[in-house]
């Protein structure tokens, strides 16, 4: 038995099977369905920028002064003062003028020959000292009792207008630079 090709036109039987099919259905509003589009596959997106500023940062080291000294530098500057000063003094745009090395020093004469340091650079006109505190390799426990001494008591004299860690050259952690308010300079 041959098959004879099919005519792609539908017969009466094939309406009438379609019909006998669809009693009960009740047609649609619109003549055309619209099919969302399946959503894309979950990517992600933040590791993928994690892992590229993870790269990044790998391949540019930080500079050597920030990674060795943790980045969290003692610094102090007065409300009002502009924040170009304290930037400049870390800078080392200041010239250091003299000094106070405490090592050694108690607390109680640290403190007193601070205060003397202080009054003395006032008294000469000196805008820019450093006072080397130490960074405590020698008191018990290794910890610099000094250096937090240190910070309070300037941050509490009127005449210290700002003050930052030292640079690695002058001292690093050992030590702060100091701006003092402009005085007038007297003889003596």
């Amino acid at each position: 038995m041959t098959r004879q090709p099919r005519s792609s036109l539908p017969t009466e039987e094939d309406r009438s099977l379609f019909r006998e099919a669809v009693t009960g259905a009740k047609p649609l509003a619109r003549d055309k369905v619209h099919h969302e589009p399946p959503p894309p596959p979950a990517v992600p997106q933040q590791r993928a920028r994690d892992e590229a500023a993870a790269l990044t940062e790998s391949l540019t080291p930080a500079p050597l002064d920030l990674s060795l000294e943790g980045g969290d530098e003692p610094n102090f500057s007065r409300p009002g003062l502009a924040r170009t000063v304290l930037r400049d003094l870390r800078r080392g745009r200041w010239v250091v003028q003299e000094h106070l090395d405490l090592h050694g020093a108690t607390r109680a004469e640290a403190r007193l020959l601070l205060a003397e340091f202080l009054g003395e650079s006032l008294r000469r006109g000196l805008r820019c000292v450093r006072v080397v505190h130490g960074k405590g390799l020698g008191s018990p426990g290794r910890e610099p009792v000094l250096k937090g001494l240190v910070k309070h008591w300037l941050m509490h004299r009127q005449d210290v207008l700002a003050y930052c860690q030292a640079r690695a050259a002058e001292g690093g952690s050992g030590a702060l630079v100091v701006l003092l308010q402009s005085g007038r300079r007297t003889t003596g």
